[in-house]
């Protein structure tokens, strides 16, 4: 019926030109209107066991990054599975482990892939805190692990400030409250509220309702980090 009234239309104004115009502009909304566009929205299924072996495969090119095999850091990463998965699984994950631990050669591209391709952004920004905390866990980030987690953010598509504000979070400077609400060094009060409040948005755990356990914990533990760097800022501006 659409076509037709468009013929009609299009032949009044241009003749018999406009007719085969306004028929073919209204037989092309026809089809639209019975054949709606659909827009197919994104959605990520990671199987746990994917998940877990290729955290587990990061977190070796993590400890190796400086070159030593730390124990701390191998402890913080066993503890951190344990508390999260329990003994039994984290034993069979593990068995994958000491594989991955005396690999020469780690795919980082393709493990980042991985995550990039099957997880959400603010589930890939936990990854990265629980990564700074294994490189944090001699109680100091060399620059050759900075480097390696800068590496991991940027094959994980991870925005530079966001991968600046967790970074503030382990390696400890004057400006890091700064960092972590990712703001000027001179920003206003008002400033500061508007990003706190961005800050909250982008790190709330409830953001990760229905993941990976692990990363929600992470999630809750850089909350209190944003939280903390708003209270001293807030402090220092009154």
């Amino acid at each position: 019926m659409i076509k037709w009234v468009a013929a009609i239309i299009g032949y009044s104004i241009l003749r018999f030109p406009g007719a085969v115009l306004g028929f073919v502009i209204g037989r092309f909304f026809e089809f639209l209107t019975h054949n709606p566009i659909q827009i197919k929205k994104t959605s990520y299924a990671i199987r746990p066991e994917t998940f877990q072996l290729n955290l587990l495969a990061l977190s070796a090119l993590i400890i190796k990054a400086d070159g030593r095999v730390e124990k701390k850091e191998l402890d913080f990463v066993r503890n951190f599975f344990i508390g999260q998965y329990g003994k039994e699984r984290s034993d069979y994950i593990f068995k994958t482990f000491n594989t991955e631990i005396k690999k020469e050669t780690q795919r980082l591209n393709q493990l980042t892939r991985v995550f990039v391709q099957q997880t959400p952004y603010e589930t890939r920004l936990q990854i990265l805190h629980f990564l700074f905390g294994i490189a944090n866990a001699d109680g100091h980030v060399s620059d050759m692990e900075v480097q390696k987690l800068s590496e991991v953010a940027s094959g994980m598509r991870l925005r530079l400030p966001d991968f600046e504000s967790i970074k503030a979070m382990f390696v400890k400077n004057t400006d890091n409250a700064y960092k972590i609400l990712e703001v000027a060094a001179d920003a206003s009060q008002d400033q500061i509220k508007n990003a706190y409040r961005k800050m909250v948005k982008k790190y709330h755990p409830d953001k990760l309702r229905g993941q990976d356990p692990a990363m929600i914990k992470g999630a809750e533990e850089k909350f209190r980090e944003v939280q903390k760097a708003y209270e001293t800022l807030m402090g220092s501006n009154k």
